[in-house]
């Protein structure tokens, strides 16, 4: 039966593309000429023509991305706006310059980047900006230079600080437990990493973090990790997963090993990848937001500023609500906690 989990929950995991061959062409997902609902004015002098805007995801093909995909075309649909959706196949800096790079020679209007490294894009970000070419980053920032603003899904500090004390309520605040994160760069984690640690130095002492470890938002290699965690620390009490992969395999790992109830996990993923741990009881807690609303929200935005508006702090966006905006970093809202209790209400 392990031999057959554990194939099946990379397949549902990784979706078609991520294990398979990446086509290296171009798809414009949405055109905005059809179907809009109301017409932009344009700042090119060819004003007749929509805008194009290309979103660069961290990755491409895991069940998260495809969600903010959805509300990506969505928004493009209603606004008239032109998507290209388009992200590499691991959870690669490189890979998404290249991707950049290639929407700078279709002229795009707006880039929108979920960023895996928020240094090492800043060259081709910026080259961009030369062109002409407005840029706002969303998931995972950049450096402030190189972008506009920042459209975050939840306030960093909030969900780390909560993160840490959902896990402290599983373990009765004592013993050790271990971070599984995507990438080692990405912006986003690392805050949220930042204020886990800082929550339990401030009030659980009984509490030992004794790795922080990342996946690079691969199945395979969080599998393995998982394994090597759990003959290594044969103590160990819990499991905090902050990339959506990574608590669906911590929590497979932990019922072959028959470690259910021994090791409590909770992290940020999909309600649809982790239904069936959060039933059995394998996994305690996750949270997360809509990321169909991230994408939507996102294409709303860089819309918006491709005709000169920037965000403002209690702004209300069609589909979304009231937006926060602080400085440069829009907060779309407040994280949603799912349990065993309330999985069923969800369909991401």
């Amino acid at each position: 039966m392990k031999c057959f989990l554990f194939p099946l929950i990379l397949i549902i995991l990784c979706g078609c593309s991520v294990l398979g061959n990446k086509s290296t062409e171009y798809e414009v997902v949405y055109k905005g000429e059809v179907h809009k609902q109301k017409a932009i004015e344009t700042k090119k002098s060819h004003k007749d023509e929509p805008y194009t805007i290309g979103i660069v995801p961290k990755i491409e093909g895991i069940p998260y991305f495809n969600a903010v995909k959805e509300g990506a075309l969505e928004a493009g649909k209603d606004l008239g706006v032109n998507i290209i959706y388009k992200g590499p196949s691991s959870a690669s800096w490189k890979e998404q310059a290249q991707i950049i790079d290639e929407f700078i020679e279709r002229n795009v209007d707006g880039i929108a980047v979920a960023a895996n490294d928020p240094l090492k894009l800043g060259s081709v970000l910026q080259k961009a900006r030369n062109r002409g070419i407005e840029v706002i980053t969303w998931d995972s920032d950049t450096n402030p230079e190189f972008r506009s603003f920042f459209v975050n899904m939840v306030n960093s500090e909030i969900l780390g600080r909560h993160l840490m004390d959902a896990l402290a309520t599983e373990i009765n605040e004592n013993g050790k437990y271990v971070i599984l994160t995507g990438s080692s760069t990405a912006a986003n984690l690392n805050d949220w990493i930042k204020w886990m640690e800082q929550q339990n130095v401030e009030y659980y002492p009984n509490m030992e973090l004794v790795e922080v470890i990342p996946t690079n938002e691969d199945p395979h290699i969080a599998y393995m990790t998982a394994q090597k965690i759990l003959d290594k620390y044969p103590d160990l009490k819990g499991i905090i997963g902050v990339s959506t992969v990574n608590p669906p395999v911590a929590a497979q790992v932990v019922k072959d090993k028959g470690k259910i109830g021994d090791i409590k996990v909770i992290g940020v993923s999909s309600p649809l990848l982790m239904k069936p741990f959060l039933q059995e009881g394998v996994a305690q807690m996750i949270t997360l937001w809509s990321p169909q609303k991230l994408g939507y929200l996102t294409v709303s935005l860089a819309t918006n500023l491709l005709n000169d508006e920037s965000p403002y702090n209690g702004q209300q966006i069609r589909n979304i609500g009231v937006i926060e905006y602080d400085g440069d970093m829009v907060i779309m809202g407040q994280p949603i906690d799912i349990t065993k209790e309330n999985v069923d209400q969800y369909d991401f």
